[in-house]
């Protein structure tokens, strides 16, 4: 299994160490998620007023957010699914406000990149398919999201 991983920072606030340091923790959630095939994956950091107009016109939220995911593997209707072994499975998109994640690092009094882990994760988590719609569902993502970072040694 190799993930590939590619890092956009529009903000120029994420240094090269806490990409490499990204890099691995999705790598490991890749692991602990059995993910057996090649994939790709987008990071995208971005300031708050860019992903207001993300979460406006993908989710009708006028508001800063603090992570938005976009699952490429979902099929819509009249969508055909490729099959074919050579190609990696492109899971999607992660979009992280970095101006949101140092207000919650400060609010939940931890690091900077304990929160950005945080959000990798949890953005990670929904392109493989999680979701915290029921208090079931939220309770099974957040616990593999808590047990991903505490295995990596990112816990609280």
């Amino acid at each position: 299994m190799s993930l590939v991983i590619d890092f956009i920072d529009e903000t120029n606030e994420v240094s090269e160490e806490q990409q490499k340091e990204l890099e691995k923790l999705l790598e490991a959630a890749a692991i602990y998620e059995n993910l057996q095939e090649n994939a790709e994956v987008s990071v995208t950091f971005v300031d708050n007023d860019r992903i207001q107009e993300i979460n406006h016109q993908y989710r009708h939220k006028n508001q800063p957010t603090d992570v938005i995911s976009f699952a490429l593997e979902e099929m819509g209707e009249d969508e055909m699914q490729i099959i074919g072994d050579e190609l990696p499975r492109v899971l999607g998109d992660i979009v992280i406000s970095i101006p949101k994640a140092h207000e919650q690092a400060e609010e939940y009094n931890h690091s900077f990149m304990r929160e950005l882990g945080f959000l990798t994760v949890h953005g990670f988590l929904h392109l493989l398919g999680y979701d915290h719609e029921t208090s079931e569902d939220e309770k099974e993502m957040f616990t593999r999201q808590k047990d991903i970072l505490e295995q990596y040694g990112l816990s609280r």
